[in-house]
C-alpha cells in the first residue's frame, strides 16, 4: 500500500485561540506577545498585510498598534494547550494514527484510512471544517508521499486560499509543478545559512533540489540533506511514529517582570521553575539524572553590567523530588551569583532523564529516600496541585506569587481551564 501523510496545521495558531472567543475580533488585526510582553510571537492575516515581522518588539511597534487598532494579547499557554489537546482528539477521530509535531501541527496516518486514501481532498475539507466547527480553529491539510512534501503542500495552502485550504500532491507531475514555483526556503529543513550555500551552487528551487544527486549532497551535506531530496521525490524516508517521543529534556525559564539584583527574588523565580520542572517529570514518570540552573542579565541596557552564567550538579541518584532539586539548584545559583547585575532571565533544566525503574542507585548518595515518605509526599502534592490549581501547595521559596513573574498585562481569560473563566451566556 502507497505511503500517504497528512499534515494538519492550524493557521496562526495563538491568534486564532484568542479569536475563537472574541467573535468582535473576527475582521480585527490582532497579535499575541511573548513572555513579559516582550516580541510578537503571533500574528493575524490583517497584521502580516500591515508588513509587522514576527518577532518584532512591542516597543518599537506601539505607534501601528495605536493606528490600526490592533488588538494585542499576552501569551496564555493554558488556553493554547488545551485547545491544542482538543484539536488532536478531534483529527483521532478520522484518523486514530496521530504524530504530533508541534503544539500546533501533527502529522497523521492517510494511508490506512480507506476515506481518506479514496479522495483526500474531499477528506480534508470535512476533516477541515469538522474541527473549526467543534474548535473555532482554523487548520490547514497537506497530503503527500513523504512528510517533506505533505510540509510543502501545507505551505502552499497557506498562501493561497482558492485551494480551500487542503491538497494533496499524490499526483507526481502535480509535485513537480509545485517544486518548481515555491520558494527554496518553504522546503522543510532548509534554514537561512543552508539557503545561502545551496543558492552559491545555483539550486535556488525545490524542483532543483530533487533534481540533485542524493549520494554526492550526502558527502557534502550530511544524511539529513540525502533524505530532503529523497523525500521531495516521493520517498518517504522516515518511519511514522504515532506515540509521543521520549522526553530528553525539561526546561522551565522566563523572563522578570523587573530586572533584579536581589539574590532573595532571583531565588524565588529559580525555585518556581524547579518544581514546576520536577512537577513535569513526575507527571511522565522520569528522574533527572542531572540539574542545570542559568540567568542572565538583559542585552539592551547599556547602563548596566552584563553577565550570564549557567551551572550544573548531578543528583545522587537521579530524582524528580522537587526538595532534592531545588537544594542543588539553589547551591548552583549561590556559586554563580554576582552582586550588582540586575538579572532578568532564570531558568532551569532538566537533562539525562531515566525512567524511574531504571535508576541507579549509589552505596553513597547523601539524598536517600527515607523509606519512601519523599515520594508519598510528591503524591500528594501533585494531587493536590491537580485540583486546586498549579502552585496550590508549594515548597518553601518557590512561591507562586512573587513579584519576579513576568508580566502578562493583556492575558486573556482561561475560558477552556478555569470554571471563574468560562464564559457566560445571558
Amino acid at each position: 500500500m502507497a505511503r500517504l501523510f497528512g499534515l494538519a496545521d492550524c493557521n496562526n495558531f495563538f491568534v486564532s485561540c484568542e479569536k475563537a472567543f472574541r467573535p468582535d475580533l473576527a475582521r480585527r488585526p490582532v497579535v499575541v506577545l511573548s513572555n513579559n510582553d516582550g516580541c510578537v510571537v503571533s500574528r493575524s492575516a490583517e497584521v502580516k498585510a500591515l508588513g509587522i515581522p514576527m518577532g518584532a518588539p512591542r516597543f518599537q511597534i506601539e505607534d501601528q498598534i495605536r493606528r490600526h487598532g490592533i488588538a494585542v494579547f499576552s501569551s496564555n499557554f493554558s488556553l493554547y494547550g488545551d485547545m491544542s489537546g482538543r484539536i488532536m482528539r478531534t483529527l483521532r477521530m478520522f484518523a486514530p494514527s496521530v504524530e504530533q509535531y508541534s503544539i500546533d501541527e501533527a502529522f497523521f496516518n492517510a494511508w490506512e484510512v480507506p476515506a481518506i486514501r479514496a479522495d483526500p481532498v474531499c477528506a480534508g475539507r470535512q476533516i477541515r471544517d469538522y474541527i473549526l466547527k467543534t474548535t473555532g480553529i482554523p487548520v490547514s491539510i497537506g497530503f503527500a508521499p513523504s512528510r517533506t512534501l505533505s510540509k510543502l503542500a501545507n505551505y502552499y495552502v497557506k498562501k493561497h486560499p482558492e485551494t480551500g485550504g487542503v491538497m494533496d500532491l499524490s499526483d507526481p507531475d502535480l509535485q513537480r509543478r509545485l517544486l518548481a514555483v515555491c520558494p527554496l526556503e518553504d522546503v522543510w529543513g532548509i534554514g537561512s545559512r543552508l539557503l545561502e550555500k545551496l543558492r552559491l551552487m545555483g539550486i535556488s528551487t525545490p524542483w532543483e533540489l530533487a533534481a540533485s544527486d542524493p549520494d554526492a549532497m550526502r558527502r557534502r551535506f550530511g544524511i539529513n540533506m540525502q533524505r530532503t531530496i529523497l523525500e521531495l521525490n516521493g520517498v518517504s524516508c522516515f518511519e511514522f511514529e504515532d506515540s509521543p517521543a521520549v522526553r530528553k529534556s525539561v526546561v522551565h525559564s522566563s523572563t522578570m517582570s523587573e530586572p533584579s539584583d536581589m539574590l532573595r527574588t532571583v531565588s524565588e523565580a529559580v525555585c518556581s521553575h524547579t518544581a514546576s520542572a520536577a512537577a513535569i517529570l513526575r507527571q511522565d514518570g522520569l528522574a533527572a539524572g542531572v540539574i542545570t540552573v542559568f540567568i542572565r542579565t538583559g542585552f539592551y541596557r547599556e547602563d548596566q553590567l552584563f553577565h550570564s552564567a549557567s551551572l550544573s550538579a548531578r543528583p545522587d541518584p537521579a530524582t524528580s523530588d522537587t526538595r532534592v532539586l531545588m537544594h542543588l539548584a539553589l547551591d548552583l545559583l549561590r556559586t554563580m551569583w554576582r552582586q550588582g547585575p540586575q538579572y532578568s532571565k532564570v531558568g532551569v533544566m532538566l537533562t539525562e532523564l531515566t525512567g524511574l525503574g531504571g535508576i541507579q542507585q549509589s552505596l553513597f548518595s547523601t539524598h536517600q529516600d527515607d523509606d519512601g515518605k519523599g515520594k508519598r509526599l510528591m503524591e500528594v502534592m501533585d494531587r493536590i496541585n491537580a485540583s486546586g490549581g498549579p502552585g496550590v501547595f508549594f515548597l518553601g521559596q518557590g512561591t507562586p506569587a512573587s513579584t519576579w513573574k513576568s508580566s502578562r498585562k493583556f492575558r486573556s481569560p482561561c475560558y477552556t481551564t478555569c470554571w471563574d473563566d468560562v464564559i457566560r451566556v445571558h
